[in-house]
Formats: C-alpha cells, structure tokens, sequence
C-alpha cells in the first residue's frame, strides 16, 4: 500500500465499470485503505469489501452510515454516492435520491460546451430529443434481438404488434413541433410495451402506478420502480462524469432539476427494465433477486457504455460515433 496514490482509483473507464450497490442495515467505513461495510450477525461482525474502482454508484438505504474516511475514497475513486428510501419495495420508498457527487475541478468542460450550443436553441433541442428517441428504440431492438433469455419469454421485436407500434411512434415523433409532442407519443408507446409485456407473462389487468407504495400487491410495479431508479444512478454518474448538468434536459422540461437523468435513463428502461420487471414478477422473484438480475442484464448489454456514447455524441457532433475519453 505505500505506492498506492488515489489516482490509481481511476483507471477504470466510468463507462467500463461493472458494479452498483444497494446497503442497508450496514455501516461503511474505511480500513487499511479499502472501503468496507460492516454487518452485525448474531454472533459476530462481518466485513464485507466494496471493489470501489470499478464501481459507478453506492445507494446507502435505510439503516446505514457512512464514515468521513470512506466518503473521502469513494470521492476519490469517481463514485456517486446516493441516500435513498429502503424498505421491501421499492428501493425508493420514503423519499426521493439525494445524490452526494465527487467533486473535481478537473473535469472535462467539452461536453458541457457542446450541450450548450445546441440547448438554447428550441429547434435544435427538439431534433436533439428525436435523437434520444431513436437511440432508445435503437437499442430495445439490439437487446431484445440478441438476448436468449428475452426472446423465450415472448419479447420478439419483430412481433406484428412491436412493429405496428414502432410505425406508429416513428411517425408521431417525426412530425412532432414540440417536446410536449414526444412525451405524449412516449407515454403511448410505454402503454403499450406493458401492455405487451403483460401478456407475455399473464399478469392480469396491469396498471401502471408510479408512486411507490407500501401495500401495493404488484410486484410488476415496484419492479418497474425500483429498475427505474437503478438507471436513474447510472444515468447520473454518466452525466456527473461528463461535466452535464442535470437541469438541461431536452425531453423532460426546463424546470425540473434532475430532468436530464430521466432522459437517459430512459435510453434503456424499456429495452431491460421494463421486461424484467414482469418476467420476475411472474417468477415471484425477491427484491435483490430482481435487482441482482437487472443489473446483470445491465452489464450483460453494456447499457452504460451506451449511455456514455448517446450523450457523447450528441455533445460533440451531429452524427453518431464514438470516442473513448470517459
């Protein structure tokens, strides 16, 4: 440990890393220069290591805290760290994220300069919320083609009733004039992927509820919400580790200040949250059973590399490609 320096922290690429915590009933805390999280079994403590260096986000749930020590590391590593509400389901019960981001005045300025020249202009944020959209069912159709597991239990992207949809919403978000239009042809488009993944999976009359709630009987639904707000920490660190501000979205309006975390997490909601909320559902899955399978599917097709080159591209050019500095 006497060569080790904190900028060995950082030769995980943000956009490689492969690992999401979610702690409750812990302490976290730093010793012998790692970060730990320490449990109270029975009989004894247990001592359990956070790989910090190839981890994106650590959500600390009811119960838990967190010592000056570990934070300093944490910051040091690029890691976001988020207190949330906890419980059974969903991850989010009692309150909404509080996010604690590293802070760094070295990080790069580019992307936020390539935000801005677009995001002032209303014609230009308009076409920049249509490439948001293609990029999302751009990448529902990489998934859902390529995933074994998906394809057998029914999500067939070149079903009759995808590709009606798809015709469908193509054509709405090509005439849109405005970002209220998009939503609406979203919010129409999201009705019919439950729609569809119910019956994939018979879950009878599905509704949609997006608040969380303690008696709710759906496991669909605080699958859907506790997915949700897995890629919402993704979508965050991704946008933390480009220097973006949250509050220049270009679909979810100018007056919400976490509105461009919702934007990105929405490039991949649907294509892996969406359907794994129902198949786990069906399964009668636990909550960390839905969640160790949703962020392995995460891993699995790379969703914060996807992330990371939507948002890239979009900052620096007009066309899509790909550079490697994140």
């Amino acid at each position: 440990m006497d060569d080790f320096s904190p900028s060995d922290l950082k030769t995980i690429l943000h956009s490689k890393r492969a690992n999401m915590y979610y702690l409750e009933y812990c302490r976290v805390m730093q010793k012998d220069g790692r970060v730990l999280y320490l449990t109270e079994a029975k009989n004894e403590n247990q001592y359990f290591n956070i790989p910090i260096a190839n981890t994106t986000v650590l959500l600390l749930g009811n119960g838990t805290s967190i010592t000056q020590a570990a934070m300093r590391m944490l910051a040091q590593a690029g890691v976001l760290v988020g207190f949330t509400g906890g419980g059974g389901t969903p991850l989010h019960m009692a309150c909404e994220v509080e996010w604690f981001t590293p802070q760094s005045e070295y990080r790069p300025t580019e992307y936020l300069h390539g935000w801005l020249q677009f995001w002032f202009d209303d014609t230009k944020r308009l076409y920049t919320a249509k490439l948001f959209q293609q990029q999302r069912i751009e990448f529902i159709e990489k998934v859902w083609k390529k995933d074994r597991d998906l394809k057998a239990e029914g999500f067939d992207f070149n079903s009759e009733q995808i590709q009606n949809a798809l015709s469908t919403f193509h054509s709405r978000t090509n005439a849109a004039v405005k970002q209220s239009d998009l939503l609406l042809t979203e919010a129409q488009l999201t009705k019919l992927l439950y729609k569809y993944a119910a019956n994939n999976t018979n879950v009878a009359e599905f509704k949609r509820q997006h608040q969380p709630d303690k008696n709710s009987t759906s496991k669909a639904n605080d699958f859907l919400n506790h997915g949700n707000y897995l890629a919402y920490g993704l979508a965050a660190s991704c946008l933390w580790v480009l220097g973006i501000p949250h509050g220049f979205a270009v679909m979810h309006g100018k007056t919400r200040r976490g509105a461009l975390v919702f934007d990105v997490a929405d490039l991949i909601k649907d294509a892996l949250v969406l359907p794994w909320a129902f198949i786990c559902a069906k399964e009668n899955a636990t909550e960390q059973e839905f969640r160790q399978q949703v962020l392995q599917a995460f891993t699995d097709h790379k969703a914060l590399d996807f992330m990371f080159d939507t948002v890239k591209n979009i900052a620096l050019t007009d066309e899509f490609g790909v550079d490697e500095h994140a």
